[in-house]
């Protein structure tokens, strides 16, 4: 049990307590917070509240935050498409839909079940028993190449790649609206939203550096076909720098408007390239669109 002591200080004043917690430092989503304030973990001078509390300035918070259930993965028979594979990592093509890494709400039929009845066992256990063998993630409606790692070595290798920001990484995408700069860079900072803690946003306040560099390969009647390029990896990149500049990704049901039949996002992750952590040799690989994706691209032709 982790226990955070804190006061609730006067410029909070007003606020309700389950927003405030969830703005804190703390990791804990809203949802969270509101969890625990249900769960009775959550105290305001020693008594339980609702999650609709607004404390007073002076009051003290604890917010008791229980370990982790312990959850067991369960290797699942589930096919990948495998793009290259050596005794030290592993390159999959993921499909739109699936979830990367086990999650509340998830724990079966994600990647990491099928990689695990894949390699018997043979993943990097860096990132702990819910992501063996994850170095870095794309969404689960975003489609396209990612990188596994089969051991330690490998994984710490491919993590420094990313933290320098020497990975190759190119996307394509379907955005709305019609582009006047065919080629063009997004340089704006990224971090939490404020009040909805599950989105990112473009803000100067607790963020990082993003940069996303954009061409356009066809502009259609009122939608264009993209390619994408990543400087920096933040969560959720591409999909906010390019709603922030007035181009949402065609159906992104969280940062533009949902479309019937995308189920979210059109956006592939169609190219990677990196220098093996073992054999010091570069690599890069391409995978196509996928199939749905290829099809609105010649729908919107005749448009």
């Amino acid at each position: 049990m982790i226990t955070h002591d804190l006061i609730f200080p006067e410029t909070a004043e007003g606020n309700r307590l389950d927003k405030w917690v969830a703005s804190l430092e703390l990791g804990l989503t809203r949802c969270a917070v509101q969890g625990l304030i249900a769960s009775g973990n959550v105290l305001v001078n020693g008594q339980t509240v609702p999650k609709n509390c607004r404390p007073k300035a002076g009051q003290q918070i604890l917010v008791n935050v229980p370990p982790p259930e312990e959850i067991e993965i369960i290797p699942q028979d589930i096919p990948l498409d495998i793009v290259y594979e050596d005794n030290d990592l592993l390159v999959v093509n993921k499909p739109k839909g699936m979830v990367v890494h086990p999650a509340a709400g998830n724990y079966d039929e994600t990647l990491v079940n099928a990689l695990m009845y894949h390699c018997k066992g043979s993943l990097s256990g860096i990132n702990g028993i819910i992501r063996p063998g994850i170095v870095h993630r794309i969404d689960k409606n975003t489609s396209g190449l990612l990188i596994v790692a089969k051991n330690d070595i490998a994984h710490q290798g491919l993590a420094e790649q990313i933290k320098t920001h020497s990975f190759t990484r190119e996307y394509e995408a379907i955005a709305t609206g019609h582009f006047k700069d065919l080629t063009g860079t997004i340089n704006a900072p990224i971090g939490r939203h404020p009040i909805d803690r599950k989105k990112m946003t473009v803000t100067d306040k607790n963020s990082k550096d993003a940069i996303t560099h954009y061409e356009v390969v066809k502009q259609f009647a009122n939608t264009a076909h993209l390619y994408l390029q990543l400087e920096t990896g933040r969560t959720h990149q591409i999909r906010v720098h390019l709603a922030y500049i007035g181009h949402a990704i065609y159906g992104d049901d969280v940062y533009g408007k949902a479309v019937k039949g995308t189920q979210g996002q059109c956006l592939h992750a169609r190219k990677i390239g990196f220098i093996h952590p073992v054999t010091g040799e570069y690599l890069e690989f391409t995978a196509p669109a996928p199939e749905y994706f290829q099809k609105l691209l010649k729908r919107m032709e005749t448009m």
